[in-house]
């Protein structure tokens, strides 16, 4: 079964939707911030994803045909398979996510989609062009083995993409709390992107935040905190190579400089920030660091 690639398909709602918050920025109906180098850097982010994704495809392609060859059920294409895959993506691509953020290996591919301080639509562009070396789509390789095709799971993957398009702006406030308890949203997203130490590494919906709300990373947006974007430690460039390989560059010298083989693991597997001598700012040690303050400002 031949199914379209839902990503062609919205290319020009996504050019329209761009325009749209632009008018809404210019005419001032809500704060939307655009800077032209830092849009012109993420839509080069965005056409670098593509080029370098291109050799990756059959790859990944060629994987995913063979698993299903040993798949354990015959689903096909019946109606109930494409509601059933639409949970199932949606799970792996939280913890795809989620183990992004926790293990630096996997966050230096996926930091650059971090790295703008403005949140836009351009921004959801800005992805990585290193997620494929780094091996991220590991997360998805069970699902040919359960009996999902390879045309459903690229597709399903494509829909999760588009969707997630919409969510990059500060045009949209919060939706009714129906939309807001099931699904991913834009002010659900803000807080994933943003660097307040009660935000940091929450919120990793795709398309449900049901995920998140069951698995105790869920955390709403406070309209008396706005959201500071961008990452931890701020790159302050717009240039793209930097932007991509940044972290890559970092990692690999802490590692190199790393006095033992378990020091050097810890550097590329633990969470980002983390130092051997517990010195390391990680999300979690922020968190708490902020707790503290909290505590003592009460007092």
């Amino acid at each position: 079964m031949n199914l379209p690639d839902p990503v062609q398909l919205a290319i020009p709602a996504f050019i329209v939707l761009m325009i749209m918050e632009l008018a809404v920025g210019y005419f001032r109906i809500r704060a939307v911030r655009y800077e032209l180098k830092d849009t012109a850097a993420s839509l080069i982010m965005g056409i670098g994803n593509l080029a370098t994704g291109i050799p990756f495809l059959f790859l990944i392609y060629g994987i995913t045909s063979w698993l299903y060859q040993l798949s354990l059920f015959e689903i096909g294409y019946q109606w109930w398979a494409f509601v059933a895959f639409f949970f199932a993506q949606d799970l792996c691509y939280y913890w795809f996510h989620r183990l992004s953020h926790e293990h630096r290996f996997w966050w230096a591919a996926h930091i650059n989609h971090h790295s703008s301080q403005h949140y836009n639509l351009s921004t959801a562009l800005r992805q990585t062009w290193t997620g494929n070396v780094a091996g991220t789509f590991i997360v998805y390789l069970p699902l040919p083995l359960i009996g999902f095709t390879p045309e459903l799971i690229a597709f399903s993957m494509g829909v999760s993409l588009v969707y997630q398009f919409w969510i990059h702006t500060e045009a949209v406030g919060r939706l009714p709390a129906p939309i807001e308890w099931v699904f991913n949203t834009p002010s659900h997203h803000r807080v994933h992107h943003a660097t307040n130490p009660r935000y940091l590494d929450r919120n990793y919906a795709g398309i449900l935040i049901i995920w998140d709300r069951l698995f105790g990373t869920f955390v709403p947006e406070d309209k008396a905190e706005p959201c500071r974007y961008g990452i931890v430690r701020q790159i302050a460039t717009f240039n793209p190579i930097r932007i991509a390989f940044h972290e890559w560059v970092d990692m690999i010298r802490d590692a190199r400089g790393a006095p033992d083989l378990r020091t050097a693991i810890g550097y590329l597997f633990n969470a980002p920030g983390w130092r051997p001598d517990g010195t390391g700012r990680t999300s979690a040690v922020i968190r708490a660091e902020a707790r503290q303050q909290a505590v003592r400002g009460g007092d």
